[in-house]
């Protein structure tokens, strides 16, 4: 029975491409699928955007091509990532002549279309808020981007087209996968509707979930108590790899000699990672029922998934939209025993009467403790004040949110003098000057037949 193998790229932009080039190299993989766009990652483009229209992609997907293309290219691996962001189109210019420089010919295929900013911009009514109801009218004029989860079809498009590298904007993370295992198995995308092409879908959908988020799928950020040390060599992770049939049986692996571990456990765990509704698990391409699927753990860092079912996709995409939402700037410091806790919160009244007595606009003020509560927030009960005061150190952690730049350009002013007039043994102030922009998510859902009509496959670069 044909299969293909495909490994796992980067999770998040700014990710560790050294274990990629391992299941280039010793995976025997046919594919590269990677995923730099976490859920807030087009807050951050943004903002490079704004400072250089230019801008607006994942900057790392040219040193990470760099090094990659040679051993791609010896191998006959092909990648597709979702880099592009808000800019595909500038992100396949910038490898295109990265490479150039080099001498490097490549085929790269841009996708575009997922940019629906005009259309909610142009609204009067509908793109409520995907969770609270709220109306877009609130935000509207403060939009700055809005971007729908395009499925897998323009990537097996580019592929068919003999892309060797596909540069999408915000395609669904797990779409990356199932384009060159739809484009590689022959199956039936478009159209889509009996049992078996669904049932397949389902199965690519979801090995697509499990590579998503590169070493988490390996063993990589294992959270069972008492386990997670049993997981080797994390310093040489190697990034899970699939091999799947033409009927979604799909092993999962890893490259030979790499660190990690690949069994039922750090599979289920990424399995249910970021699940709403395993019955239910939405996606452009198919829907997506966890409830059967079993995981048969064969040992040798090999996982066997089958039993993924599918349903036809909803008629809607969902689309994350970016608004204008004010500014904050943030100020740690910290004072050591005796009386640390009780010094803190001292301290900390003072900067409240002070933001009072100056009458500055603010819309929170928000105090966390580093080391005591700054990780597992309401779930972490802090001990009483006495244990708390016999502490080496207390850090505190103030964010002002304020409408007014002005106001958070001002907040690290109100603190240097507490070092010699506040309470005794201030240990150091960091943050005093950072004031940053607020970027607000709002998620919502826009009818596919608006969004699919304008996706395009642009062919750039020459065949190697």
């Amino acid at each position: 029975m044909k299969s293909i193998r495909i490994g796992a790229g980067l999770g998040f932009y700014g990710d560790n491409w050294e274990p990629v080039a391992a299941s280039i190299e010793r995976g025997d993989v046919q594919f590269i699928a990677s995923d730099h766009l976490a859920e807030l990652t087009l807050a951050i483009l943004q903002k490079d955007r704004q400072r250089d229209p230019a801008l607006g992609y994942a900057r790392d997907v040219v040193p990470m091509l760099m090094k990659l293309w040679p051993l791609m290219r010896a191998n006959g691996v092909r990648l597709v990532c979702n880099a592009g962001g808000l800019n595909p189109l500038g992100a396949a210019q910038a490898v295109l002549a990265a490479f150039k420089a080099r001498g490097w010919p490549a085929r790269v295929a841009v996708v575009t279309g997922d940019d629906v900013l005009p259309q909610l911009q142009a609204a009067d009514a509908g793109f409520d808020h995907l969770f609270t109801r709220e109306a877009l009218a609130g935000v509207r004029e403060r939009l700055v981007f809005a971007n729908a989860y395009v499925g897998a079809r323009p990537i097996v498009q580019a592929l068919a087209a003999g892309a060797e590298i596909v540069i999408t904007g915000r395609v669904a993370d797990a779409a990356l996968f199932l384009g060159p295992l739809v484009h590689g198995l022959g199956w039936t995308l478009t159209g889509a509707s009996n049992e078996t092409d669904l049932d397949r879908l389902a199965q690519g959908l979801t090995v697509g979930h499990l590579l998503e988020c590169s070493g988490q799928g390996s063993g990589g950020n294992f959270g069972s108590q008492g386990a997670w040390q049993a997981i080797p060599d994390l310093a040489h992770i190697g990034y899970p790899i699939a091999e799947v049939y033409e009927d979604g049986t799909a092993l999962i692996t890893k490259a030979p000699g790499s660190g990690g571990r690949i069994n039922f456990d750090t599979v289920r765990q990424q399995l249910l990672y970021e699940v709403h509704n395993p019955h239910a698990y939405l996606s452009p391409d198919v829907v997506l029922d966890m409830g059967h699927i079993t995981l048969h753990d064969e040992g040798f860092d090999r996982v066997r998934l089958t039993g993924a079912r599918g349903r036809a996709p909803t008629d809607t995409l969902k689309v994350v939209a970016g608004f204008r939402d004010g500014y904050k700037a943030e100020v740690t410091w910290g004072f050591s025993w005796p009386d640390a806790w009780d010094k803190a919160q001292a301290a900390q009244a003072t900067i409240r009467t002070l933001l009072n007595d100056k009458r500055i606009a603010h819309d929170e003020l928000y105090v966390e403790y580093p080391g005591l509560n700054s990780a597992h927030g309401a779930l972490a009960p802090l001990p009483n004040a006495d244990a708390l005061n016999q502490s080496n150190e207390i850090w505190t952690r103030l964010v002002l949110r304020t409408p007014d730049k002005a106001a958070a350009d001002g907040f690290g002013r109100l603190f240097p003098w507490i070092g010699l007039s506040g309470p005794a043994y201030t240990c150091g102030f960091t943050g005093l000057h950072n004031t940053s922009e607020l970027l607000g998510i709002w998620p919502t859902l826009i009818p596919r037949a608006r969004v699919e009509a304008g996706v395009t496959v642009d062919i750039l670069g020459e065949a190697a």
